[in-house]
């Protein structure tokens, strides 16, 4: 019975975005938002015009509920990076339902999407997810924080039994914004799996990752060089880490065995970054205290540096942000909009508009 009703959840949520779709894959690109909101979150889909331009092609609810963080935090309402992902070779696209405890799978064609599947998230306000391959987890930020595995299999998730592994933190449900954990990710290679826990414990959790998708029993933890370790990415060999405590970039070396060493800082001197973005060796940065993005390079011994202090001003809140087609895209949490910009040649950015009239306390971004 329990499936019966999950297919009629899947084909009416596909005749609602058959209905809605007026748009096809030009070749141009494709960016996918986030609602995030909480009386039905949906994914709001967008062509990229040679432009850079969005324009939007349709609307696809995912069948849950969006959420917000405690205590109600304007501009960033998951309080994280990664709610919104592509993976499969962009064939799948995986959203988070907060409010719900459930993740929604979608199959992509061009600007058009397919439910695929509604599931438990394995936890509490599911605010990440990471995918290598046709393995997928769910970072689960509330109580005491669980990543729970799936497989992709024909972009259906399907839970690994077993998989669930504790962070320990003692955050409610929904959590606080500070203590929530901020993104799940793997390493390049896949052998390891990645948590920041911000302000809970300002640590990053490594696992190891075993063939069959399973995790270590435990996570090597550790401490970040400055405060609130929030999202990441990799680059020129070493883990790039956005910590909103100090505002700060840092790059560590991270070995085999899950421990991270030579951390190298480097500070915009704005407020509160936390989301991280590589573009063509430049490392841009939302900055949601300040209302600007800022711009870092790396150096090859792994040395941030600052670019641009502000390399754009934005609408108030930016947060999480994607990149297509030599353009960056940033959602701002409190107007509601995402802002658009084309990245040059020498690493600065330049304004070419606003998608306006999307809800406040949007959250998660993808592109092609």
């Amino acid at each position: 019975m329990r499936k019966y009703v999950s297919f009629l959840v899947l084909a009416a949520l596909a005749l609602v975005g058959a209905q809605s779709a007026i748009g096809q894959d030009h070749g141009s690109g494709v960016v996918f938002v986030q609602t995030n909101e909480p009386s039905g979150n949906k994914i709001d889909v967008f062509d990229r015009g040679g432009d850079g331009r969005l324009t939007l092609a349709a609307a696809y609810p995912t069948g849950g509920r969006g959420g917000v963080a405690a205590p109600g935090n304007e501009s960033d309402h998951l309080a994280s990076q990664g709610s919104l992902v592509l993976g499969d070779g962009g064939r799948t696209l995986i959203a988070v339902n907060a409010g719900s405890d459930t993740v929604t799978s979608f199959r992509v064609h061009g600007d058009r999407l397919q439910p695929r599947s509604i599931v438990s998230s394995g936890g509490q306000f599911p605010n990440s997810v990471a995918v290598q391959g046709r393995l997928v987890y769910v970072l689960n930020a509330g109580g005491t924080g669980i990543v729970q595995g799936f497989w992709l299999r024909g972009s259906h998730l399907a839970p690994i039994a077993g998989s669930a592994r504790s962070l320990g933190l003692a955050n409610g449900d929904p959590p606080n914004f500070l203590t929530a954990p901020g993104q799940v990710g793997f390493t390049p290679d896949g052998s390891q799996l990645l948590v920041t826990t911000k302000a809970s414990t300002s640590s990053i959790d490594v696992f190891q990752v075993a063939p069959d998708g399973l995790l270590s029993a435990s996570p090597v933890v550790n401490p970040s060089a400055t405060p609130v370790p929030f999202a990441f990415t990799f680059g020129s060999g070493r883990l790039v880490d956005g910590e909103a405590g100090a505002s700060s970039i840092t790059t560590y070396v991270l070995d085999a065995g899950g421990t991270l060493s030579s951390p190298l800082s480097a500070s915009d001197g704005q407020a509160a970054l936390c989301w991280v973005l590589g573009i063509g060796g430049v490392y841009f940065v939302s900055n949601t205290g300040s209302n600007n993005l800022s711009s870092f390079t790396v150096d090859a011994s792994g040395q941030p540096s600052l670019l641009q202090a502000v390399a754009a001003t934005t609408n108030p809140g930016p947060i999480d942000l994607a990149s297509s087609g030599g353009y960056l895209y940033a959602q701002t949490g409190v107007n509601g909009t995402v802002d658009e910009f084309a990245v040059n040649g020498d690493g600065t950015l330049s304004s070419i508009g606003t998608v306006t009239g999307l809800p406040p306390g949007l959250e998660g971004i993808a592109a092609s």
